[in-house]
């Protein structure tokens, strides 16, 4: 769960609109590019991040099984080459005020094992930074 000094709409807007996702997921380490991203029910998307030489730092993709505009998104998540199994999340953008939303993302795994695996990794640092890096560059537009 994370809240933001931002409409809803806007957070949504981060996670659906390519130009928008790629500024905030990218970082001083690799820049992010969407190379797919059908935003509708049965919609797909994939997405890599490389290094200065181009090199695939991180690679993702999944299905998109719903979406409500400015609501929710319903996704699968797997990472490219990783030693996960496919993830299914739930993402839900709620209006807390007129300018203030919070984000919740609820993720199932296949196992506890794989989630606790996960967990060891800096995942939720890495998530948190880029949530930062979101508020900040939306600051702009807001």
């Amino acid at each position: 769960t994370r809240e933001f000094d931002l409409p809803a709409a806007l957070v949504f807007k981060a996670y659906t609109e390519p130009g928008l996702f790629e500024q905030w997921m990218s970082h001083e380490y690799g820049r992010t590019r969407m190379l797919k991203f059908e935003g509708h029910r049965h919609g797909s998307y994939h997405f890599q991040t490389v290094d200065a030489q181009e090199n695939v730092l991180f690679e993702a993709h999944g299905t998109i099984h719903d979406l409500v505009p400015g609501q929710k998104i319903t996704r699968t998540f797997e990472m490219s080459n990783g030693p996960f199994d496919v993830q299914l999340e739930f993402l839900e953008f709620e209006p807390l005020t007129g300018n203030t939303s919070r984000l919740t993302i609820h993720t199932v795994f296949r196992s506890a094992a794989q989630r606790d695996q996960l967990l060891k990794m800096p995942f939720a640092q890495g998530l948190n930074m880029a949530h930062n890096r979101l508020q900040n560059i939306l600051n702009t537009l807001n």
